[in-house]
Parts: C-alpha cells; sequence; structure tokens
C-alpha cells in the first residue's frame, strides 16, 4: 500500500542525516577553542596559505613549507591565541625564549622581537580583536618558534658552506612541528633543542660572562688602558692585572718565595691561553690580554655552531680529539679518563673533523702508504733516490698480485698503480699501536716513533692522522678497562716483541669525535679557553654568521 505522508517522513529524515555528517566532515578534526568565531579563523588561514604535500618526506623542509605543513596538519587551528583572540600563556613564554638566544650566539633580531611584542600588547588590550591581526600574530610566532628551532637542532649555516673538510653527521630528529601540534597548551621549550654535549652549555654560560663584561665600564676602561710597550707602567700593570682577574676570575695565586703573585698570574693567563709561559707582560701576552671583547663573543658564537653541526648527544663514553688545541679526551661519564697531548694535521694536510667509531687496536700495525703521501713523499723521495729512499723508510712495493717491484720500474706516470707498504717494527711510521676508525678519509689515532713532537707547543705536524703521545697506556685502558681482556703492560709487551701484527677487534665500539672547535673546555671541564685558529677556518665561518 502506498503512502505518500509516509514516504516524505523517511526523506526528511534521510536529508537531516545527511546533512548532519557533512556537518561533521566539515569541522575541524581537533576541538576549536571556545569564546571566538574559530571557523573564520580556519577558513580565512586555510585561504591564505597553500596546501603542502603530506605525502613529501623530505628530512628538513624550508622554513615556509614548515609553516604550511604544520597549520595544515592540525587543521589549521590557532597555536597561539585562544577566545577573542587572545594571546596564549605560552606566546609570552617564545617571545622570551626568542629573545635568550642572544646567549647561543644568534642574532636576535631575525626574530622581529620588538615588532612580535608591539603586536601581542595589542591583542591583550583591545576588547575586539581582528582575524587579520590574530592571524598575522601566531602564523610570526609559529614561523619563529620553527626558525629558532632549526636554528639550535642543526645550526643556522650549513657545514659545508663555512669548512669543506668538516664531515660530522647530525643524529637530531626535526620534531619541531609535531611538538607544536600535540602540546596540547603546554608550551614545548626551544631547550628541546639544544645540544646536550657538555662543551654547548660552558660556550653559552662564557657568552654571558664576556657579554656581561662588554657592559662593565671599569673593565672596558682598563682594557682600552692597555698598549704593546716592552715595559708597562705601574698604571698600565694594574690595568692589565684587572683585564686578567676579570677574565680568569677562578684564579688564585699563592705566597711563594721563588714565584711572585703577579708573576704566576702571567703565567695561568699564559698556560691558559697557549702562550709561552715567560711569566712577563711580554708583547705576544700583552696582545691576548687587549683583544676586545667583541673578539671572544664572536669566536664563542661560531663555537657554538659548530657544537649545533655535531650530535646532539655523545652518550657516557666517547672519544673527542680537539684540532686545534691539539689534545685527546677519553671521556666516561662527565669525567675525563684519559687525557693526552696530539700531533694533528698540519696545514697543508689538514686533519677533517669526523665522526666515526673505533673498531679494533691493532698491535704491530702495518702501514700502507695513503695517496696523499705518497704523491707528495714517496714519489719526489724515488725520483730523487731510487731504491735508497725505500730502504731509509723501509718500503716496499707491490704490484696488484702481490709482487715485489723494482724501485727502477717506478716513475710518475705509473706509481699509482703499485701498493707501498712498511712492515711492523720499531721505525714502522704507525708505531707499536693504532686504533681503527672504519672512515672513508683513512683518518685514524697511532703511535708514532717520533716522540719528540709531543713536548713542543704547535703540533700540527703530521700529514692528517692523529698521533697519541700515549698509545700504549690507551690501548691497555680500553683493552682491560673497556674490553675486560686484561691485558698488561707485560702482556702487549710480548705482543709488540713478537713484531707480528695482532687484531684486537672492539665489542664495545667507542664513538670518536674529532672535531674543530677555537674555544674549547680545559682538563677541569668548568671553564673555556681560546684557541689559536690553526687551519684559519673561523673568519669564513664568522663572516657568514654575521
Amino acid at each position: 500500500m502506498y503512502f505518500p505522508k509516509t514516504r516524505y517522513l523517511v526523506s526528511l529524515f534521510l536529508l537531516l542525516v545527511a546533512m548532519h555528517f557533512a556537518a561533521c566532515d566539515s569541522r575541524p578534526t581537533k576541538p576549536a577553542p571556545t569564546g571566538f568565531s574559530d571557523n573564520e579563523f580556519i577558513s580565512t588561514l586555510k585561504s591564505q596559505i597553500k596546501p603542502f604535500d603530506t605525502l613529501n618526506k623530505k628530512v628538513f623542509r624550508s622554513l615556509a613549507e614548515d609553516v604550511r605543513y604544520t597549520y595544515q596538519s592540525d587543521d589549521y587551528q590557532p597555536i597561539w591565541v585562544k577566545e577573542n583572540y587572545k594571546p596564549v600563556d605560552g606566546a609570552a613564554k617564545l617571545l622570551d625564549e626568542l629573545e635568550d638566544t642572544y646567549w647561543d650566539g644568534l642574532d636576535t633580531a631575525r626574530y622581529h622581537l620588538a615588532l612580535l611584542r608591539n603586536l601581542k600588547t595589542k591583542l591583550d588590550t583591545v576588547k575586539s580583536n581582528s582575524v587579520v591581526d590574530a592571524i598575522s600574530f601566531d602564523t610570526s610566532l609559529t614561523r619563529c618558534y620553527l626558525m629558532a628551532a632549526k636554528d639550535l637542532l642543526i645550526g643556522r649555516i650549513i657545514p659545508n658552506k663555512a669548512d669543506s673538510l668538516w664531515f660530522h653527521v647530525n643524529d637530531s630528529v626535526w620534531n619541531a612541528p609535531a611538538l607544536l601540534i600535540s602540546s596540547k597548551g603546554v608550551y614545548p621549550s626551544l631547550s628541546n633543542f639544544r645540544s646536550n654535549v657538555p662543551t654547548y652549555a660552558l660556550l653559552r654560560s662564557e657568552y654571558k660572562h664576556f657579554a656581561t663584561l662588554s657592559l662593565d665600564s671599569e673593565f672596558n676602561v682598563a682594557l682600552a688602558g692597555i698598549r704593546p710597550v716592552k715595559h708597562p707602567d705601574e698604571d698600565m700593570m694594574d690595568d692589565i692585572l684587572k683585564v686578567i682577574g676579570t677574565e680568569l676570575p677562578w684564579f688564585k695565586s699563592v705566597p711563594d718565595d721563588t714565584i711572585s703573585e703577579v708573576k704566576q698570574l702571567f703565567m695561568a693567563y699564559q698556560d691558559f691561553r697557549n702562550l709561552p709561559l715567560t711569566g712577563k707582560p711580554d708583547s705576544l701576552t700583552l696582545a691576548y690580554i687587549a683583544t676586545p671583547v667583541d673578539t671572544y663573543l664572536q669566536k664563542l658564537a661560531i663555537n657554538m655552531e659548530r657544537v649545533r653541526w655535531m650530535q646532539r648527544e655523545f652518550g657516557a663514553q666517547y672519544v673527542l680529539v680537539d684540532v686545534p688545541l691539539m689534545e685527546f679526551f677519553l671521556r666516561r661519564e662527565g669525567t675525563n679518563a684519559m687525557h693526552m697531548r696530539v700531533v694533528v694535521g698540519k696545514p697543508e694536510r689538514q686533519t677533517p673533523s669526523l665522526f666515526a667509531n673505533m673498531s679494533s687496536v691493532v698491535i704491530n700495525p702495518p702501514w700502507g702508504v695513503p695517496p696523499t703521501i705518497l704523491k707528495k713523499d714517496v714519489l719526489p723521495g724515488l725520483q730523487k733516490s731510487g731504491k735508497k729512499y725505500l730502504d731509509k723508510k723501509g718500503l716496499k712495493v707491490y704490484d696488484h698480485e702481490g709482487k715485489r717491484v723494482n724501485a727502477s720500474a717506478i716513475n710518475a706516470k705509473n706509481y699509482r698503480r703499485f701498493n707501498y707498504k712498511q712492515a711492523p717494527g720499531d721505525d714502522n711510521s704507525l708505531g707499536y699501536v693504532k686504533f681503527n676508525l672504519p672512515n672513508q678519509w683513512d683518518i685514524y689515532l697511532h703511535d708514532t716513533p717520533h716522540r719528540d713532537d709531543f713536548v713542543k707547543r704547535f703540533r700540527a705536524l703530521s700529514s692528517g692522522c692523529i698521533r697519541l703521545h700515549r698509545p700504549q697506556e690507551l690501548a691497555i685502558f680500553i683493552l682491560s678497562d673497556i674490553e675486560k681482556k686484561r691485558y698488561t703492560q707485560g702482556r702487549l709487551d710480548t705482543v709488540i716483541d713478537t713484531h707480528i701484527t695482532r687484531y684486537e677487534n672492539l665489542k664495545n665500539k667507542i664513538p670518536v669525535h674529532i672535531t674543530y672547535l677555537t674555544a674549547f673546555e680545559d682538563t677541569t671541564g668548568k671553564h673555556i679557553r681560546f684557541i689559536r685558529d690553526v687551519y684559519c677556518r673561523d673568519s669564513k665561518l664568522s663572516a657568514l654568521l654575521n
């Protein structure tokens, strides 16, 4: 039987259901803030922001792409404003933290803080705010948050633009957009993106120290009074002692009949600045003491940038070699388990900055001549002295089938076809111990028969690899304390005396960071030392940052 009225009611019911689901589909998936026309904010923002391809899996997007990605992933919800378009508490926290990045050596002018603070004041005080101002404020803060997060997490400058020999891998995970979206009203601090390497916190603290000194009128008057003279008068000596005492406030001289307290202070300064220990206000020392504060601030800023290029966490146990300082540190649980001097690459054969895992300790290592030394040292030696050169260096030449090659058969056209090897022994270029770090640049740590170099202040003397002052001690520590193999000096000596190569593969791979930091902590881990820029890399990075 046909019932028109019933059919009408059913049709009406189905229409209402369809309208209900259509309305549900058009609403944002995240509950909107209450008290203002959220749909107006969303529709206006959506019309202004170009859609972003969320299937794009780029690790690092451009800043503009990141802003689009963040809002699109959150259904165009506001992040920094609430009802009546008033700023949320997190907005004030972000503005303060953006200002605080000054201590990270970053240029806070990039974040346009004055304009943002003025706009925040306007939104806070005006009774009826416009959606245009709300969107401008919200998107600007999102942009600045993402910009600062990226500055802190991976650095402002792409490393290879500043340093062609920088090969560290930044292992950071870019999660700033996800943090903003999932914060649910809790401000995700920018401190989430700072390096956790202890050196970074020290550099940042030292930056604060020197920034404060730049405002110290007494200190600046004393600094201006220091001139390069042979014999400083009493007034200048007062200025000198004022500057040293302010820059190194922790140093305390002690009464001594043989060394005056003033000489102690000069020697402490010279040692800390890696200068010859004369104990006198010589011209070189005075030049360092008269260094403008801005020079130190710039040096601290560029080295914080370098630390940002590295891994955020070094872990509980790792090796760090600082090339400009020419020193080695094996750290366990935040303390130096071993520390020693090293010899690094000479300026014309620079040691690259890299990260690798120590995989083995080689006792009585053979040495295969690497390409750089082959071209620059071996070939000229062969051309000049032939077999006498090979005999002097203990080198034997083999073809690719392993057959010995006579020196007379080698010339400038074919020398690359052969392998040049040095057998284990007392005169081996790698000494008695080598520490393998598999990497494409063939850089490793090793012993050396050239022991006299370690007493020198300037130790950039190798062909690129790193020579250790106490390699046997390091080998015993690694094999005994870390690998638990009960290696003693006696056992190591016994193996060395065989002149037979022995490989000790490590179960516990040790992370090794070879880096280039011209501002780095002292052995106490409490103070920053300023170090000579042996490879002249600072100026290029400084120019890029500025």
